[in-house]
């Protein structure tokens, strides 16, 4: 019983959350007094050389996860979040919508509670929105969760203190950009699109 209700409560999450992403995507006119919804931000990424665990528990080559000859998009979240995270998981699920093909973006999420995210929780957490082929949640040990956080100048030693960052690496020159706060599914759209290079 004590199950059924969780799965349902987190699926309500999961259900708010894409809800909050739509809205977003389809507001269109905006006050010159309100604040943006993210800000973009050119950056420096070093990518350790550690080997991470899939939600299937395989596992993974960082340094070759990220040298995809796609764009990849790279959000650090935990299975258990109830505030940022499925905010920024439903604004990838969008994105799949949007594309829909399994192999134009590589979407990784990245657990920075590896303690209590193992395979199983990273695949139910997947399920409940709706993951399709393309987008990966990794775990690992600790020592190297961390080192991929300070890789990306994204460590943050409580995971209740995490901040809501997407980075996205371009395929052209294996540059990266930051995007902190809350893009909408139009704006991750524009950011595929420009790690492309179809928009300038």
């Amino acid at each position: 019983m004590f199950e059924i209700l969780n799965r349902r409560w987190t699926t309500m999450h999961a259900h708010r959350a894409i809800a909050v992403v739509m809205a977003v995507a389809v507001a269109t006119v905006a006050s010159a007094d309100d604040p943006p919804r993210f800000t973009r931000t050119e950056v420096e990424v070093t990518v350790p050389d550690v080997t991470l665990i899939d939600q299937r528990g395989d596992e993974v080559s960082f340094v070759d996860a990220m040298s995809s000859d796609r764009p990849v998009f790279v959000e650090f979240i935990f299975a258990t979040c109830t505030t940022i995270c499925p905010v920024l998981s439903a604004g990838y699920a969008s994105l799949q919508r949007k594309l829909d093909d399994e192999d134009a973006v590589d979407l990784i999420s990245i657990t920075i509670d590896p303690e209590h995210d193992g395979p199983p929780e990273l695949r139910a957490y997947l399920e409940r929105y709706g993951a399709r082929p393309g987008w990966d949640f990794l775990t690992g040990s600790r020592t190297d969760i961390d080192a991929v956080m300070r890789g990306f100048d994204a460590f943050v030693p409580d995971k209740m203190s995490h901040q809501p960052l997407i980075f996205i690496r371009s395929p052209k020159d294996g540059s990266w950009v930051r995007l902190y706060g809350f893009p909408g599914s139009k704006d991750l759209l524009a950011e595929y699109e420009r790690a492309l290079g179809a928009s300038d």
